[in-house]
């Protein structure tokens, strides 16, 4: 009976929800009530029947329908919006030069600022005490690291060198699958392979390259037209996730783990204002960037997707700061696969901290630094814009270091409250490459970037 009611009133939020729709009231608006009601409901839901019972585990395998269901449609998106975004940015870019440009300077300011995050997630772990922390193990931390220690063995005997020679797709069809690790980075160089091509024809065969313009920009209008729709879940799929997130947690574990999420916010609010840092010595105004990607980044942090954010993401970038298309289009794209600075900088570095002592690493090298932060640069390629990025980061992290992977598994009742933090700041590195980038090469649209009124917003 208990399982009745509770999903009765699971079904009720979900309407009311719809109903906020139907009264138009502002999307973000609608996205955070959602997460407020799922913190709730969750909550309730184990002070009630307690995070192992039976009861919570039939219900949420119902949730599940909403919650992982609007997950998989984001995970249905990363690939075709790479590709569409990848190649698009080629057709739209004036001269191969200027081509070059851009993608030097966009992976400069990932692979920058990933290095900095990496830095500021050793700093803030020593600052915290982390360094040789222990933490209590439930059964969900058991069965994580169960999980994560399968996914080790799959690439256990993989050196760094072969993990970058992964990158090279070699069944395209295999990657557009996403049924490698590397698939995502794989399909970027395809993409890219595709955009070169595309300019070789252009040259040569103007009329056909015009046909393929056309038909990349009827796909994403196509694309971008179902991200729409996908993203209209978001208020009722983040509802769901936070319902199992706070339902399934122990409150002692999420205690016990306190010190790290509260250091591990710190560190991205330290990134967020080096990014506002950079921007200002390219004497760009932070406060106005920041107005105006509040929108993508409050959906960032809320959806904990940077796949699903992509097109908010280029349409930001181009609306309302004034990059011009081709670079956007650059950054965003570059931004899912490359130099994440939550996912694949600060949060695998912590962990690092975290086990180092334990295995004879000596933090006070700095050596030992500049192995730590040189790895994470070369495993900071491929992380996926989807949940399972950052495990699978730092899983190529400890591996190339030789580091026990249990530490990964013990953040299983933190993941969510975490993940909102990083994928908002990965979301920001990505923009912050097109500005900049945009701004050096003298192409950023001033008079976009200082107009208040251009501002983007979901409906």
């Amino acid at each position: 009976m208990a399982v009745i009611i509770t999903l009765a009133i699971f079904v009720l939020v979900l309407l009311f929800l719809n109903r906020l729709a139907g009264k138009h009231v502002k999307y973000s608006n609608r996205v955070f009530i959602g997460l407020g009601i799922g913190i709730v409901f969750g909550i309730i839901m184990q002070l009630l029947f307690g995070s192992d019972s039976s009861t919570t585990t039939t219900i949420l395998d119902w949730v599940n329908i909403v919650g992982n269901g609007y997950v998989s449609f984001l995970q249905m998106l990363v690939v075709p919006l790479i590709f569409v975004s990848l190649v698009r940015a080629f057709t739209r870019v004036e001269g191969e030069q200027n081509l070059g440009k851009i993608g030097f300077n966009v992976l400069s300011v990932l692979i920058v600022t990933v290095a900095i995050a990496s830095f500021i997630g050793l700093s803030t772990a020593l600052l915290f005490n982390l360094d040789g922390a222990e933490f209590t193990q439930g059964a969900a931390e058991t069965a994580r690291i169960a999980y994560i220690q399968e996914r080790q063995a799959e690439i256990a005997d993989t050196t760094l060198p072969q993990q970058i020679l992964s990158f090279i797709p070699t069944n395209i069809f295999e990657d557009l699958a996403g049924l490698r690790q590397s698939s995502n980075i794989a399909v970027v160089i395809f993409s890219a392979i595709v955009g070169v091509a595309y300019l070789g024809i252009a040259r040569k065969h103007p009329e056909e390259a015009s046909y393929f313009k056309k038909m990349i920009d009827m796909l994403d209008a196509i694309v971008s037209r179902i991200v729409t729709l996908v993203l209209r879940m978001a208020p009722y799929g983040i509802f769901a996730l936070m319902v199992k997130a706070m339902a399934s947690s122990s409150f002692q574990a999420l205690l016990n783990m306190a010190t790290f999420v509260i250091a591990a916010y710190v560190a991205m609010i330290i990134m967020f204002a080096i990014h506002a840092v950079i921007l200002a010595g390219f004497k760009v105004n932070p406060i106005n960037y920041f107005k105006k990607a509040s929108s993508v980044l409050g959906f960032a942090f809320t959806s904990r997707s940077s796949g699903g954010a992509l097109p908010m993401n280029i349409q930001t970038q181009t609306e309302a700061l004034g990059v011009e298309d081709a670079t956007a289009n650059f950054a965003g794209t570059f931004g899912l696969s490359i130099g994440q600075n939550g996912c694949a900088g600060i949060y695998p570095t912590m962990l690092v901290a975290i086990v180092a002592p334990t295995v004879g690493m000596d933090l006070s090298d700095p050596m030992v630094w500049l192995t730590i932060i040189g790895t994470v640069i070369i495993s900071s390629f491929g992380v996926a814009g989807v949940g399972g990025g950052a495990t699978f980061a730092s899983l190529i992290v400890f591996g190339t270091l030789g580091l026990p992977v249990e530490i990964i598994g013990l953040m299983v009742s933190i993941e969510p409250i975490v993940d909102m933090g990083r994928t908002a700041l990965n979301v920001n590195d990505s923009i912050l490459a097109g500005v900049v980038t945009s701004k050096r090469l003298g192409t950023l649209n001033e008079e976009i970037f200082n107009n208040p009124e251009a501002q983007i917003e979901v409906n």
